[in-house]
């Protein structure tokens, strides 16, 4: 008997579920106003189901420190046997339910992530450019088949010259393939920093300052 064609149509569901801190920054309750929102991912050490492991470092601990935050910042806590590469699918969904129940100004969402954060930074903005106004993966490497999905999105990457984890021309090649495209990424590249000495990153007013300055356009329907 030989092959037959056939087609599979058929609509299915899936579940999913991250546990995440939220912070709302000073004043949010009194005015009448939409904020900008971050969504921070963090590394491969931080999964699990203890969400305090996460206010150790990065946006967490910031924001634990700095009162005045103008971001309301998302970050969620990847589950223990999985990465965030993995993960788009429950990210885009809670970045939804949180535009849905929080006064967030949707033409300013923002992405950064450190390590195993910043590889998923790189994949989901890939998977869903039109959803950042502009994304800072941190010491990682990112999927250099798509990404010339970002040559639109402002991009700003950090990494240590010093790091044998995820070696700096990772990074580079990110860039350069961004570039290549028509994208126009900066990268900072800190000299004397290992894997782990990127962490003080978070605590440079710049790069907060930098996405402000990125809107995306919003006129057309996520």
């Amino acid at each position: 008997m030989k092959q037959q064609e056939c087609k599979l149509d058929k609509e299915i569901t899936k579940q999913v579920k991250l546990d995440y801190l939220l912070y709302l920054p000073v004043g949010y309750e009194v005015t009448n106003r939409e904020w900008p929102l971050i969504l921070f991912l963090h590394g491969r050490g931080e999964r699990g189901t203890d969400l305090s492991r996460l206010q150790q470092y990065g946006l967490p601990k910031l924001v634990e420190e700095q009162e005045d935050f103008p971001f309301i910042v998302v970050s969620p806590q990847c589950p223990l046997y999985t990465t965030w590469g993995l993960e788009s699918d429950a990210l885009l969904a809670l970045l939804d339910d949180v535009s849905a129940r929080y006064a967030v100004d949707r033409s300013r969402i923002y992405l950064t992530g450190i390590s195993m954060g910043g590889f998923g930074t790189w994949n989901l903005a890939t998977d869903a450019p039109a959803r950042f106004a502009a994304i800072a993966p941190i010491c990682s490497t990112g999927p250099t088949e798509k990404v010339h999905m970002l040559k639109d999105v402002p991009v700003w990457v950090f990494h240590g010259a010093k790091d044998t984890t995820v070696p700096v021309h990772h990074a580079e090649e990110m860039v350069e393939k961004l570039k290549a495209c028509g994208g126009n990424p900066r990268l900072t590249i800190y000299p004397e920093a290992d894997h782990a000495g990127l962490t003080p990153v978070f605590f440079n007013m710049e790069i907060y300052d930098w996405f402000l300055q990125h809107r995306r356009n919003t006129s057309h329907s996520e």
